[in-house]
């Protein structure tokens, strides 16, 4: 599943390319890919023929793409507008600009042909392995705090109804570390499963919740009521490091079906420190002159990583 750095390194290909053109003509080669599309194909073509895109935006791992029926230039209704194009890549959800010479892929499921723009693929096609992914067309609501829905290049006070749920991540110039904290400290559960919980802070996954644990020192099982405020500061710190240097990298890709809007692969996985590296040493105990042995539990039907030196786990321990 591509976590946040993925989404991100999407995001940011995808405004370069889409932001301001109009999509000319709707393909839909797999129904399936629509299926969240609740009144069916035609209705998801004909309502996205003619309409241009406006931004790219992302909140968490949630990508969507805010629409306006009027052409370049007429801001009367682009300025609050009221309807997106939902993407949800699934576990191989790809989103490639292609130019229309370049054959179809394999798993092609759905090509939006847009305006010409010089020098741009005319073509935005969706591919997927899986089929766990989609597109949709959503409506777009009121942010509950009254800033912008998400990272967008024209940020709106106007967030994605499927999105609506999920608090800010820690890349987000809006997240509230004070409002975290204080929702964190009242529950009574081990911080791993808080960093997971979408509803508490977004976009935080499996392979970076181990990654800023082990930067920040501190177990996947201690109790979030008795954190103090100095360790919930380091580990969102950790967070937001590991997934600054990760979307750098172009995103962490264990999965050749990962890949961005060019069809590379991301290459964090080579600088992890703790996730996937089960029997391996310790990097930060072996530059101290320590030995330790990175271990792999079983967590939430999922695997956690930690170093049993210096992340040791607490008599209290929550899971």
């Amino acid at each position: 599943m591509p976590e946040l750095p993925e989404v991100e390194v999407v995001r940011r290909g995808l405004v370069s390319w889409v932001r301001g053109r109009s999509i000319t003509s709707v393909e839909v080669v797999d129904p399936r890919s629509v299926r969240r599309h609740t009144l069916g194909p035609e209705d998801f073509a004909g309502n996205l023929e003619g309409a241009r895109v406006l931004d790219v935006v992302r909140r968490g791992k949630f990508l969507w793409m805010p629409l306006a029926d009027t052409p370049a230039g007429d801001s009367a209704a682009a300025d609050m507008p009221s309807v997106a194009l939902m993407a949800h890549l699934g576990m191989s959800g790809q989103l490639l600009m292609q130019d229309a010479g370049v054959p179809d892929e394999k798993h092609l499921k759905v090509r939006l042909r847009l305006s010409p723009s010089e020098g741009m693929p005319d073509q935005l096609r969706f591919v997927d392995q899986r089929i766990f992914g989609g597109l949709f067309l959503t409506s777009l609501v009121p942010t509950a705090d009254g800033g912008p829905g998400g990272l967008a290049e024209t940020p709106l006070p106007l967030i994605a109804g499927e999105a609506a749920h999920i608090a800010r991540d820690p890349l987000d110039p809006y997240f509230s570390f004070d409002e975290f904290y204080r929702r964190l400290r009242a529950r009574k559960t081990g911080l791993k499963r808080a960093l997971l919980d979408q509803g508490l802070v977004s976009g935080i996954g499996n392979i970076y919740a181990d990654e800023a644990l082990w930067k920040a020192r501190l177990h996947y099982a201690r109790p979030t009521d008795t954190l103090r405020r100095a360790d919930a500061e380091r580990v969102l710190e950790a967070a937001r490091e590991v997934m600054t240097e990760a979307l750098a990298a172009g995103g962490t890709s264990f999965d050749s079906l990962y890949v961005n809007v060019n069809g590379a692969s991301g290459y964090f996985d080579r600088s992890l420190n703790a996730y996937g590296r089960e029997g391996e040493e310790c990097k930060r105990c072996a530059a101290a002159g320590l030995v330790s042995v990175m271990k792999r539990e079983q967590f939430m039907n999922r695997s956690s990583y930690t170093c049993p030196v210096c992340q040791r786990r607490p008599r209290n321990g929550r899971w």
